[in-house]
């Protein structure tokens, strides 16, 4: 074999070997695209179950303000007993609900626990605040309810009661004690 020869037959095996994968590539079917499997459905997490209400959450669940509250920003939240479990509050805001526990704080504010941890409502007087407490945000503040606003002016007609005999005596003695 002559060195033209085998550098022919180099060459031609070189050619086969690189058109051996392109004539199969070529021949092959084209994958068809899979189609996306359906995400599965969300499930609806169900809060865990409460433990029974004990008398001092009964007590707190008297205290609640009931109702529908006007927010900022336009917003309203309703907070309703709820009708499954004796002592537990339902707190709807927008799309979302909140199974809550009362539970009254030692400076008199009421505050609603959420059961599956995410949230706090929180009371007192004259105004309420729902709180996220996963990420320490409010989620809406400057909430007042009917009995609040009956609160918040009964407070405000005591103030000028008490400033009525005030401002009198003041008008009443002479200028040179003033």
């Amino acid at each position: 074999m002559t060195i033209q020869s085998s550098a022919l037959a180099v060459a031609a095996a070189l050619a086969l070997c690189t058109a051996v994968p392109v004539a199969t590539a070529q021949t092959a079917t084209p994958k068809k695209p899979t189609a996306k499997k359906a995400a599965p459905a969300k499930k609806v997490v169900e809060p865990p179950a409460p433990v029974a209400a004990g008398p001092e959450q009964v007590d707190a669940a008297g205290r609640v303000f009931y109702g529908l509250y006007d927010c900022e920003f336009k917003q309203t939240i309703d907070i309703v007993e709820s009708p499954k479990y004796p002592a537990y509050v339902e707190v709807k805001h927008g799309k979302a609900d909140y199974l809550m526990k009362p539970v009254l704080s030692s400076t008199g504010a009421i505050r609603l626990e959420d059961v599956r941890g995410e949230t706090l409502m929180v009371q007192i007087a004259s105004k309420s605040m729902l709180l996220n407490v996963k990420t320490a945000q409010r989620i809406v503040d400057d909430c007042v309810s009917p009995k609040q606003r009956e609160l918040v002016e009964a407070a405000r007609v005591a103030k000028a009661a008490d400033a009525a005999p005030a401002a009198a005596l003041m008008s009443s003695t002479p200028a040179s004690a003033k």
